[in-house]
């Protein structure tokens, strides 16, 4: 039939149309090809053939042959780079390690140096952790040897540095310094040396038992954390409570009366107080000494001015016209760094010095008694309302006590960390109030021996530290500028005046009734601060250097600054003459 030559001939055309079987990859390479790039192949792309009713028609119109469907080949494989990762700094875990192991090859180049690396990352955060630990237990072992206690008898601390293996003393050294060293020692104490402190006191303990065992039954003597005094401070403290007593009744009495007293109006008394100190003027310079000027102080009766200097020397001066009265005092052989007077007797009157001695001087000009002991350098005198005892401040870090009269040592006095630099009473006579570069200031009971208040407050050292007479107010100045008001009621502070621009170098209250305060500072002025809102009242101003050192007069009519530039100037208020008739209670 026709129909089927032309389907003969149309299906040889077409089969002899396509390629080669060889032409096309085969199952075999296509395989071949996908396992060695793991990559998914392409389908292959085939035209289908025409359906066979329409070849009739397509024979008939004597159309070309329609082209056979091309076989698109496979794309080869496009090799792809591994993307580069940080190695993760991770420690190993004992968990992970055999899956780990189980996931690569024993024989992968790359996995032994990612292993080392890790090693060593976990080694060193072992010994960061190790480094931690030690430093937590230098820490808490420090704190354990501040915790300790260390002995003030001498003889104690010589007795414990033998039991630590140390030596028990060195050349030259003293009773302070050996106390120190102990000190020191056991701050860096290792856990040797904490294993023979524990024995040093097993063994005292038992020694102190054999002693009680051999001393019929009386009991275990236990040592002290105090220095015994002498009947002496025992009879100083009993003459201190009876003045303090009788003072502090009669002050209360006198603030009971002035409440209740209609008559006595309080304000206009202290506006007349703060009017006066505002009117204060220059009244007179005078150059001092050959030396910078460190110290000055006002007699009890006001007539007599007395002025101290780098030279060692010490100088009286006339009220109020400030003239020479005798020649200068010398029997210091270092600088003199404060002078005062007795607040009893305008005749006596007391200077320390930088050779670690006080001397007493009558205003003649002659050494009546000389007060030694102290270890270090002397900063600051006072006279206990008394007048019967001497303080001293010095930079051994103590302060002392001493009978004037017979210039016997009654209280030795330790309690600050770092040199004490003022010292003053209460003027009641009960308290005494002490300042030092430890940034602290404290008030102690003499009546007691106790240190009952530590004011915690300055950032830097404090040098200049005075009481109110109204009995609760406490005054300091010191490195960090500013002047703290302290209520000894509520124990804390009260006020913070930002009083200068240098260190203050003394603060002063008012004598009469504390209406107002006056400061002293290196920025080359002084200030006067109302005591009632601490605001400020005068800034006197004319020194060319720093003001190292002030006093009031006993009525508030003067105020005597010295300082470095050599010069003693007296500030006076205008209305002296004009208001001395009146009455103030």
């Amino acid at each position: 039939m026709e129909v089927d030559e032309e389907e003969t001939t149309l299906n040889t055309t077409t089969s002899s149309s396509f390629p080669q079987p060889s032409a096309v990859p085969s199952h075999d390479n296509l395989t071949s090809t996908m396992t060695t790039t793991k990559l998914p192949l392409l389908p292959t792309l085939i035209a289908p053939p025409p359906p066979v009713g329409v070849l009739p028609i397509i024979s008939a119109i004597n159309l070309p042959p329609p082209f056979p469907p091309q076989i698109i080949p496979p794309i080869a494989p496009i090799p792809l780079a591994p993307v580069p990762h940080p190695p993760v700094m991770l420690p190993p875990h004992p968990g992970t390690a055999e899956q780990n192991g189980s996931d690569f090859d024993s024989g992968d180049e790359e996995s032994g140096p990612n292993k080392s690396m890790d090693y060593e990352i976990s080694e060193e955060s072992r010994q960061v952790r190790e480094r931690q630990e030690k430093i937590m237990q230098d820490h808490l072992l420090k704190r354990r040897a501040y915790a300790l206690a260390v002995p003030t008898n001498d003889s104690a601390v010589r007795a414990r540095l033998r039991r630590l293996g140390e030596p028990v003393t060195l050349f030259g050294e003293r009773e302070m310094e050996r106390r120190d060293r102990l000190r020191k020692i056991m701050v860096n104490l290792d856990p040797e040396h904490q294993d023979k402190l524990f024995k040093a006191h097993e063994d005292e303990e038992a020694a102190n038992a054999a002693a009680a065992e051999d001393s019929d039954g009386e009991g275990p003597q236990q040592y002290p954390f105090y220095t015994e005094g002498s009947q002496e401070l025992l009879q100083a403290r009993i003459n201190i409570a009876k003045y303090s007593i009788v003072k502090a009744a009669s002050r209360l009495e006198r603030a009971k009366r002035r409440r209740d007293d209609p008559d006595e109006d309080f304000d206009a008394e202290i506006d007349w107080a703060l009017k006066q100190a505002g009117s204060l003027e220059l009244d007179c310079s005078e150059i001092g000494d050959d030396r910078p000027l460190t110290g000055c102080s006002f007699s009890c009766d006001g007539e007599k001015l007395a002025t101290c200097a780098l030279n060692g020397a010490t100088r009286l001066w006339s009220m109020p016209r400030v003239s020479r009265i005798v020649a200068p005092f010398k029997g210091h052989t270092e600088r003199t760094t404060d002078v005062a007077f007795s607040p009893v007797s305008s005749d006596l009157l007391a200077t320390a010095s930088a050779d670690r001695t006080a001397i007493l001087w009558n205003t003649e000009g002659r050494c009546l008694r000389k007060y030694e002991g102290h270890l270090d350098r002397l900063a600051r005198v006072a006279f206990h309302p008394t007048g019967k005892y001497l303080a001293t401040a010095s930079f051994d870090k103590t302060w002392r006590m001493w009978d004037v009269e017979t210039g016997v040592e009654l209280l030795f006095q330790e309690g600050h960390s770092r040199s004490v630099y003022g010292i003053c009473f209460h003027y009641d006579g009960s308290l005494a109030a002490s300042c030092g570069l430890d940034s602290l200031a404290r008030v102690w009971d003499l009546r007691s021996g106790r240190s009952i208040l530590s004011l915690e407050g300055h950032v830097k050292p404090v040098y200049g530290i005075n009481f109110s007479p109204n009995g609760y107010h406490l005054a300091t100045g010191g490195e960090d500028n500013t002047c703290r008001i302290w209520d000894l009621r509520k124990k804390k502070s009260l006020y913070i005046i930002p009083a200068h621009s240098n260190l203050i170098s003394q603060v002063k209250f008012d004598p009469q009734e504390g209406y107002f305060l006056a400061t002293a500072s290196y920025d080359m002025t002084a200030k006067l601060w109302s005591a009632q809102d601490f605001k400020p009242i005068k800034t006197l101003s004319g020194h060319e250097s720093k003001v190292s050192s002030l006093d009031i007069v006993g009525d508030g009519q003067y105020i005597a600054t010295v300082s470095h530039d050599r010069t003693i100037k007296l500030w006076g208020s205008r209305s002296n003459g004009k208001d001395k008739a009146m009455d103030i209670d």
